[in-house]
């Protein structure tokens, strides 16, 4: 299986390659440049490893929650290079993206991934790592640092720029023990998540690709 794999929605531009396990990675920190510099790391990637985008079998792509801009560059490009070459398109959650990306650095186990939202909110999701494979145990939401949801009993780690709001995180969850606060998201645990979906038939014509925002009043002042 040939995969390709975009993640553009928090504060770096990462696109990556997936051959039946191996995994080539290009990432950058690009807060706000994402529009510029993914196309070029796409072509740049696909050049280093002599593949043509038609040899693909999909294109994966973080489809969100994250900052709105940054989610609409992933959607895009793999709208318009799925189309190009009629693959298959695969949405992948941001925050699994992440939670992926701290098992495979910081080892399995329970991992709440939380982002800041601005407005005073989290974007939050847990995951149970194990291998590569995720469980779902708190499904990606937007909530309010004072208006938690509950969260299993465990030995919880986190990460992600919600460290900002980590006192009431903490007191909400006293389980939660140690907190990297410069994780992101990496194309590479993107392709991982979307070939596991591949190979369970998922995957879409590039025409239904769609973001996940979580927070409809920002689509809706985007739109005005």
């Amino acid at each position: 299986m040939k995969l390709l794999a975009i993640e553009t929605a928090t504060d770096s531009c990462s696109v990556a390659l997936w051959h039946n396990g191996e995994v080539r990675e290009h990432f950058e920190a690009a807060a706000r440049r994402q529009t510029e510099r993914v196309l070029p790391m796409v072509e740049a990637l696909l050049a280093e490893a002599g593949w043509k985008l038609g040899e693909l079998d999909a294109i994966g792509f973080g489809h969100g929650p994250g900052a709105f801009t940054g989610v609409r560059v992933a959607v895009s490009v793999a709208q318009g290079l799925g189309f190009a070459a009629d693959l298959p398109v695969i949405g992948i959650s941001t925050l699994a993206a992440a939670a992926h990306t701290a098992a495979g650095k910081y080892g399995d186990g329970d991992w709440l991934i939380a982002f800041d939202a601005r407005m005073s909110e989290l974007y939050l999701a847990g995951y149970r790592c194990h291998q590569g494979v995720l469980e779902v145990l708190l499904q990606d939401c937007l909530a309010a640092p004072t208006q938690l949801p509950s969260l299993p009993a465990g030995e919880w780690r986190g990460a992600g720029s919600g460290e900002l709001y980590l006192s009431a995180l903490r007191a909400a969850w006293p389980m939660l023990g140690d907190w990297q606060a410069e994780l992101l998201p990496r194309a590479s645990s993107v392709a991982a998540l979307a070939a596991q979906q591949r190979a369970q038939g998922a995957g879409v014509v590039a025409e239904q690709a769609r973001p996940v925002y979580l927070r409809d009043r920002v689509i809706q002042g985007a739109i005005r």
